[in-house]
């Protein structure tokens, strides 16, 4: 029924490789076309050809009476052959004397030249390139066909065995810097302004490599980009071979993995040789941490397939050719895993990391996404940015998208700034399920459950503010509370923590305070509500009890729906465990102070639930306010992470 800390992951520009069809069946695809293609002709062959009429054939001496009795309207001459129309349209076909004139056989047969003159007669030269073709047509045109339809299956038949010789050669696609339709700049990528002037230097590097090398200098061969999924890295890429004017070839890490040993490693210098001969080039890896984690980690043996492939782009990138002119780029969410050797000076010696976007980048990012879309007078994208704190680019492009879907299915021209609104909770929580009806009693217990989240977080002063609640099921979620932080901040504190952690136990104590029974809704807020307490205290250092020890590793954000590896005694694990416990109780008697103290704003909280479903920020805090409960300061701002529950 409830979420936290809602992370949507996408790339902020692009989309990926679509997958390819098995050979097999395109094979057989092949060869029932072939079989369409033969009988179609066939039909159109029968549909033209002439009907076969059987055309008598007379001798010479009976031509001749015909022609002295005057019955012979026409003669065709061809060569030989001799094509005989009456007076009465009958048509019938002779033969004359090979080398010898029409007119000269008719007068040895006694036919005069008064009566040979009555006649129209035709010849037809029978030399020349069309008559033989005619000719030799319906018995050259079935052979030719047959020959076609052979070549053509046995190309198939070669093409799906070449397959196999070709599993050596690079698959990199290749953007050339000529196409304006696919050309990507600095212009298009909003934010990100301490990575872009870190890559500058290597657009001007390609551009007039000269001053540097003067110098001395020696431009870094590898980039390579991190940060959350969906902060840009591909599309940052992109631009930098736009910026520069230079091939970009692009793939997947994945992609130079195959079942058989040292495939990989043949597309490697496959690759490198293509971008050497296009040098100055960029080549670019997507998720190379599929090909370029630790070494060593006993998968696979010696011969392990990922790690030959990894082998190879080691001595690509600094070996024994130094590749001056082409720089290798990449990117992954997970750099804590890759290969030490890999990203040493000399090899991806630059690193590059692009965080989410704060509130001013959020809003140059709708601003671009907006650009072919038709806006309505009242749309504010700053306060689109300041209501999306912890969106990627990926999630405000979704946004804006979303966005546009819904005005167009509501048949409007353009879209207003509701359709944004709205577009933010979809995109967050997932498409209202209008079709998921309550009961009476179910409807009765998410409401207290979601005001004890909202009241809680609006009395405890280090809590965010509430902004909506909502008991309209979204997603898995039968209800929700939406708080934002007052102000933008890159670091949280342990009474933020507890304050969080008291919040999202409002609803489990709600439920216990007025029903005097536990459903399954609070189930997602014990899980949150207990993986922040361990990491307060084996991981932040937070616990009076264990002290500044980190107990467990890992860095970056943590991951809720994931259980850190032990690696403590149990002694100290009991510990981890008594003070996990003890931030929980006390979260929980936080809460329920809360509530008790006060219950009339917690009924009436709840009441205005039912009788809504869905309470806004105006509304909630008139509420408030008229129990006596101080606001905190509305005026958000740039938050940068949302929390929802």
């Amino acid at each position: 029924m409830d979420f936290n800390f809602l992370n949507k992951k996408d790339d902020q520009g692009g989309g990926r490789n679509k997958g390819r069809k098995v050979g097999g069946s395109n094979f057989k695809g092949s060869i029932a076309s072939t079989i369409f293609i033969f009988m179609l002709i066939t039909a159109i062959y029968l549909a033209v050809s002439p009907e076969g009429k059987a055309v008598p054939e007379i001798p010479i001496s009976d031509l001749a009476k015909s022609v002295a009795l005057g019955e012979v309207k026409k003669i065709l001459v061809e060569g030989e052959k001799l094509t005989i129309t009456y007076q009465n349209d009958e048509i019938k076909k002779s033969k004359k004397e090979v080398g010898s004139a029409l007119s000269q056989t008719l007068f040895n047969y006694g036919v005069t030249s008064e009566a040979l003159g009555k006649a129209e007669i035709e010849i037809k030269n029978e030399s020349g390139f069309m008559f033989v073709l005619i000719n030799i047509l319906p018995f050259l045109l079935p052979i030719v066909f047959i020959l076609l339809f052979f070549w053509y299956l046995s190309r198939q038949v070669k093409g799906a065995g070449m397959q196999a010789l070709s599993f050596g050669q690079s698959k990199a696609r290749i953007t050339d810097p000529n196409d304006k339709n696919n050309r990507v700049t600095f212009k298009d990528v909003a934010g990100c302004k301490e990575a872009k002037e870190e890559l500058k230097e290597i657009v001007d590097f390609l551009k007039s490599p000269k001053k540097f090398l003067d110098i001395g200098a020696r431009i870094p061969k590898g980039v390579i980009l991190t940060g959350a999924p969906g902060t840009g890295k591909t599309l940052l890429a992109r631009a930098v071979a736009g910026e520069a004017g230079v091939p970009f070839f692009h793939l997947s890490g994945s992609e130079f993995v195959e079942m058989f040993v040292g495939v990989g490693a043949s597309r490697v210098r496959d690759l490198f040789k293509m971008a050497k001969k296009a040098a100055p080039a960029i080549i670019f890896v997507d998720e190379i941490d599929a090909i370029g984690r630790t070494r060593g980690g006993g998968f696979g043996g010696g011969n392990d397939e990922r790690e030959q492939t990894l082998n190879q782009i080691l001595v690509e990138m600094d070996g024994f050719e130094p590749n001056d002119k082409v720089i290798v780029m990449a990117a992954t969410n997970r750099p804590d895993v890759l290969d030490p050797a890999l990203i040493r000076p000399g090899r991806f010696d630059r690193k590059v990391l692009l965080d989410l976007p704060d509130r001013a980048d959020r809003e140059e990012i709708l601003k671009i996404h907006a650009v072919k879309k038709p806006l309505a007078e009242d749309i504010n994208l700053k306060l689109i940015a300041e209501r999306t704190p912890g969106f990627s680019g990926a999630d405000l492009y979704s946004l804006m998208n979303e966005g546009a879907i819904l005005a167009a299915r509501e048949n409007r021209k353009k879209v207003f700034q509701f359709d944004l609104i709205r577009a933010i909770e979809k995109v967050m929580l997932g498409p209202e399920r209008k079709s998921h009806l309550l009961s009476k009693k179910e409807k009765e217990i998410t409401a207290y459950h979601e005001a004890g989240h909202a009241l809680v977080a609006s009395v405890l002063p280090y809590a965010d503010p509430v902004h909506k609640v909502s008991i309209i099921a979204r997603g898995n979620a039968g209800g929700y509370t939406l708080k934002l932080p007052l102000e933008e901040r890159r670091l949280q504190s342990k009474k933020e923590f507890i304050d969080d952690i008291a919040m999202s136990l409002g609803g489990y104590v709600a439920e216990q305070m007025i029903f005097g029974d536990i459903t399954t809704g609070p189930s997602s807020d014990l899980q949150m509500s207990t993986n922040l307490a361990r990491a307060m205290v084996t991981r932040w250092g937070m616990s009076d009890v264990i002290g500044p020890i980190a107990l467990v590793s890992g860095g970056g954000r943590m991951q809720y729906g994931e259980a850190p590896e032990q690696e403590y005694s149990e002694a100290v694990s009991t510990k981890v465990d008594a003070e996990v416990s003890r931030i929980i109780s006390d979260g929980l008697k936080s809460a329920e102070k809360v509530l008790s103290e006060h219950r009339k704003a917690f009924d009436a909280i709840a009441h205005k639930l039912i009788e809504v479903e869905t309470l806004e920020q105006e509304e909630y805090e008139k509420i408030l306010t008229a129990h006596g409960i101080v606001l905190k300061k509305k005026e958000i701002i740039a938050p940068t992470d949302a929390q929802v529950a």
